[in-house]
């Protein structure tokens, strides 16, 4: 395997066409250049892998050869179910490792399949062969997770883990985003706020609800669980009885848990002749902004940010394989959007 040589200034401006001065300006927040071509110069240094003597020294203090000798292949396993961090992870992780020349696959588990045939299949493809793994959030069936984690190779879980699993954790911080909802909520003047979302299927669902339960201790607010959205049954049903509890208990805003709910709760509130946010202010945890709806009050998920940090965390542990385990926690933060807006029926 050929050698990876060292990014230079003098790569740079060949790239370019510029000059190493121009080059080493731009990298230092100098003047002397347009913002394009300032711009041009930052991403093509971070795509051809190039680091400042600060960023070797940082690498070299956690064991990281900033220059591989080299190319090593990691997979992102995922299943249908996590397919909508697909994009966002992916993205940070190939950023990141572009840097270093590693490559990153994605591999689909297959689903549904029969727990006694997971392991012929993990041999068939594999995955003890990779250099290290991602293990993305809401992998169905359970099965599949303790599995993947007995592989012996490095792992970064995309999710918070099983108490007691010994793996490394990178996952941006849904606990603080809900609390951050339920606060935003209440500057507002809302107390009777309402929960809308699955809080048994997935762990970062049970945390989701933990968080607003939490929350709304914190601020004095009791939680009558009957007054929310929180058992899943078969689609119309749930909405069925979600539109009977708007009715009920007339809460004056609602924390939308889940990214794929959001659309259907928000279509069923105006259905209710329910003005947004006039009536009802809605918060959705939502994974991005989705053109079909309006401007969304949401908390900011770090998903593409996890991914970057995940492949440091993987390259750290690859180099430090004897010392303890960590729990990466990445928060972002709330932006304010058109639908929600003060109390005005308390």
């Amino acid at each position: 395997m050929p050698v990876i040589k060292p990014i230079t200034l003098r790569t740079i401006a060949n790239e370019l066409g510029l000059t190493v001065q121009t080059v080493s300006k731009a990298l230092k927040g100098r003047p002397g250049m347009s913002e394009m071509t300032r711009q041009q110069i930052v991403q093509t240094a971070e795509r051809l892998g190039y680091f400042t003597k600060e960023q070797i020294r940082s690498l070299k203090a956690e064991h990281i050869i900033p220059y591989p000798l080299e190319r090593k292949r990691f997979l992102l396993i995922q299943t249908t179910q996590s397919v909508s961090y697909y994009r966002l992870l992916l993205a940070g992780l190939y950023e990141r490792f572009a840097s270093f020349g590693h490559h990153i696959e994605v591999v689909m588990l297959p689903d549904p399949v029969k727990e006694k045939a997971m392991d012929e299949w993990i041999e068939r493809r594999g995955l003890a062969y990779a250099d290290g793994l991602f293990i993305a959030p809401s992998i169905t069936p359970r099965e599949w997770e303790p599995k993947l984690l007995r592989l012996p190779l490095p792992k970064i879980l995309l999710s918070y883990p099983p108490l007691g699993t010994k793996v490394d954790s990178v996952i941006w911080d849904i606990y603080e985003a809900t609390f951050q909802a339920v606060a935003y909520l209440r500057s507002l003047g809302h107390t009777n706020i309402m929960y809308v979302g699955d809080t048994r299927q997935q762990r970062g669902y049970i945390l989701r609800w933990q968080a607003f339960l939490h929350a709304m201790n914190e601020f004095g607010a009791p939680v009558d669980q009957a007054a929310h959205s929180i058992v899943r049954t078969a689609r119309p049903a749930w909405l069925e009885d979600l539109s009977e509890k708007l009715v009920r208990y007339t809460p004056t805003a609602i924390i939308c848990g889940i990214d794929g709910e959001v659309p259907s709760v928000y279509q069923l509130c105006l259905q209710l002749g329910l003005r947004i946010p006039d009536d009802i202010s809605m918060i959705g945890l939502l994974n991005e902004q989705p053109d079909s709806l309006p401007p969304f009050t949401m908390p900011l998920l770090a998903i593409r940010e996890t991914g970057y940090r995940a492949a440091d965390r993987m390259l750290w542990r690859i180099a430090n394989p004897a010392l303890p385990y960590e729990h990466i926690r990445i928060q972002g933060e709330l932006h304010i959007g058109g639908t929600t807006s003060a109390n005005k029926r308390e």
